[in-house]
């Protein structure tokens, strides 16, 4: 699958300027605005579902664009990139392209938490990205600013108190209708640069503002709850006057993974991948940082940052008398330049030099593009369904750090997902939904609009109950046969070699389980195996396989004739043997969970007038957030279990007295259609 022949990019422009100028005369089943790694996601997937789709952005050339750290995946993360891939979305594929340097993360802990990781080249991933959209069926890109949205009265027959038609481009009255938006602006949604004591507006520097109108569409026609939020990007490093030396080698991963299900190896071949460099902080560091506060307005703002991926500032602050870590990572085969991730930073330039400086490794650097600091707008995500879908208006989807995330993956995976119902509601196909209890997307999705964020969100395998069950190695096998069968998001090639695998991976399984002998006769077979001598019990090659110092390869050997034919899956049976216990023992619990999902919540009702005691936290809680499900207001913060028991209560009864309803529907149309006879034979002939 890797050797596409990429399109080059002035065929990707010349493209989008020729479907430009007919968009006058078009209308489109889904809008998305914004090409970042959520916006092209959510173009693609609407797509491939069947929509027509127009994908809106300021700037061609940045579609696709890694806007800070040129890199993919890791711990959480790598679970996101694996799931959209799964789906057939683009940036799992794009890493295995653009991937330099390759690394599984947490590879000391159990498969379960392995991190998939990439160093990405930027120019190759955001080729990639565009040539990918430009061979996309009923795809059309357009290079222009939304100014606002069309909003209009609601369909009576649908929840929600509007409706969104389209959109209105800055340049003039040009407007482009369509059945659904998706919006995906980033850090652009009345975004604010920072530099030191100067403020400008703008989302990333050298790209132009986003209209003020948009963000005032969404506050004031729709009446949705904005926040604000923060984050930065680190100076970008000449790499010729960095003294490496100085600096610890991290080397790849001999035998690079890839993100994609379709690929067998990356672009990259093993020796050609380039090494990251780890340096540390010094008591210099600090010492600018606490001399140069008074020059930085950004640090001095509450609005609240990254948590995870703090400024230098926040973390001398937060931390002081601390060593931190600083990774200088490169940013292409051929670029001239390090990423010093860590060293985010909003002070003035000529500061920024002084405190680099101050690190061994680059005592004698110099700064290509300064660091600077981003203010954004946001959308409260309890505002949102599961689907991603804005409760209150109709046709109205948003994705990414509008939500409140921070990351590539994280944006991606809400991409997507928004992307699909954005396009089965413009296809008057029903949402659909994925349960935390069968993907970190689900997860995610489920965090955001159950319980909101305070703070930049982003993914940790710690945030799943059941990780040990949403692994990378089995993201093809729980979310394709999905994607495919009830979604529509995934292609048939994909489908099929799902299917492969699926039906492989059980043929193996029940080679395994069919081998069954005593430990003694295990023992004469594995001799280099530590099994204790006191067991006499029959294991099967699945018990086997259970041990540490038993792979695949191992039974492989001992019994070629059953096992030999599956050595194509020799890691994922030695994962699947190892993990079937605990996910057997889950299993309850996942069923448990699963049923309250299922119990649905009336989007309508009114939580102040239920006849059932809650308190009126509990009341002011659930009419605030809306919960689509039992499940979802089970992970409300401030809601009860006594609440959650009169809520399951009103369900089961509300649900008991509507079958009871239909049931008796028919004799009651009987007894109509009887009545009307009678009075029909009354009438005079």
């Amino acid at each position: 699958m890797l050797t596409k022949k990429l399109q080059p990019l002035q065929n990707f422009l010349s493209l989008v300027s020729r479907r430009g100028s007919h968009l006058a005369r078009q209308q489109y089943d889904v809008i998305v605005v914004g090409g970042g790694h959520a916006g092209t996601e959510a173009a693609a997937a609407a797509a491939r579902v069947g929509a027509e789709t127009l994908l809106v952005s300021q700037k061609i050339q940045t579609i696709g664009a890694l806007s800070c750290n040129p890199s993919l995946g890791g711990v959480g993360k790598g679970q996101l990139v694996k799931e959209v891939d799964a789906l057939d979305g683009l940036c799992g594929r794009a890493g295995d392209w653009a991937g330099i340097h390759f690394s599984i993360l947490n590879r000391r802990k159990g498969p379960a938490v392995w991190g998939p990781r990439a160093q990405l080249d930027r120019q190759r991933y955001r080729n990639f990205i565009q040539s990918e959209l430009q061979s996309t069926p009923r795809l059309t890109v357009l290079e222009g600013s939304v100014e606002e949205l069309l909003v209009s009265e609601p369909n009576p027959e649908e929840l929600g108190h509007h409706r969104v038609t389209g959109i209105r481009l800055a340049n003039g009255s040009h407007l482009i209708s369509a059945s659904s938006v998706v919006l995906t602006t980033g850090t652009f949604l009345s975004g604010s640069l920072f530099l030191g004591q100067s403020m400008s507006p703008g989302g990333r520097i050298g790209d132009a503002p986003s209209s003020a109108g948009l963000s005032q569409t969404l506050r004031e026609r729709l009446g949705l709850r904005i926040g604000r939020l923060r984050t930065g990007t680190p100076p970008r490093i000449v790499k010729d006057s960095v003294d490496l030396s100085l600096a610890h080698v991290h080397p790849p991963d001999s035998h690079p993974t890839p993100f994609s299900f379709l690929n067998t190896h990356t672009r990259c071949k093993p020796e050609e991948q380039l090494p990251c460099y780890l340096t540390y902080t010094t008591p210099g560091v600090e010492r600018v940082v606490r001399e140069s506060l008074h020059l930085n307005c950004h640090i001095q703002q509450d609005t609240k940052g990254p948590r995870y991926c703090p400024s230098i500032e926040s973390r001398v602050l937060r931390f002081p008398g601390r060593q931190h870590q600083v990774w200088l990572e490169p940013e292409g085969v051929t670029s001239d330049l390090l990423y010093p991730q860590g060293l985010s930073m909003t002070m003035p330039p000529d500061v920024q030099l002084r405190l680099i400086r101050e690190i061994p490794a680059m005592h004698k650097a110099e700064i290509h593009t300064p660091g600077y600091g981003v203010q954004y707008d946001f959308v409260c995500p309890t505002q949102l369904s599961p689907a991603l879908q804005v409760k209150s208006t109709q046709g109205l989807f948003l994705a990414g750090q509008i939500n409140g995330t921070t990351g590539y993956e994280e944006a991606a995976a809400q991409g997507l997902w928004a992307g699909v119902n954005a396009a089965r509601w413009a296809l008057s196909m029903p949402p659909v939904a994925l349960s935390r209890t069968e993907s970190y997307i689900g997860v995610l999705i489920d965090d955001l609009v159950s319980r909101g964020v305070t703070e930049p969100y982003r993914m940790f395998t710690s945030r799943a109950e059941f990780r040990t069950s949403l692994r990378p190695d089995n993201a093809d096998l729980r979310l394709t046969l999905k994607g495919f069968e009830e979604v529509g998001c995934v292609s048939t090639l994909r489908y099929q070699e799902a299917v492969r695998v699926r039906d492989s991976l059980q043929d193996a399984l029940a080679a395994l389980q069919a081998l069954s002998l005593s430990t003694h006769n295990w023992r004469k077979k594995l001799p280099d195996m530590r099994m204790s001598e006191a067991k006499s019990t029959l294991l099967t090659g699945m018990d086997v396989l259970q041990y540490n110092d038993v792979s695949f390869e191992m039974l492989a050997s001992a019994f070629p004739e059953c096992l030999l034919p599956h050595m194509e899956f020799s890691q994922r049976l030695k994962i699947e043997a190892v993990y079937r216990p605990h996910c057997n023992l889950q299993k309850k619990e996942i069923e448990r969970i699963q049923k309250e999902e299922n119990m649905s919540l009336p989007q309508d009702i009114d939580y102040f007038s239920l006849p059932v005691s809650l308190s009126q936290e509990v009341r002011e809680i659930l009419d605030r957030v809306r919960p689509s499900t039992l499940g979802a207001a089970t992970r409300l913060q401030g809601i009860t279990p006594a609440a959650i028991v009169h809520l399951l209560n009103y369900v089961r009864h509300t649900g008991q007295k509507e079958r009871r309803t239909h049931r008796n529907q028919p004799d009651q149309k009987k007894e109509r259609e009887e009545e009307l006879c009678g009075r029909n034979a009354a009438l005079p002939q």
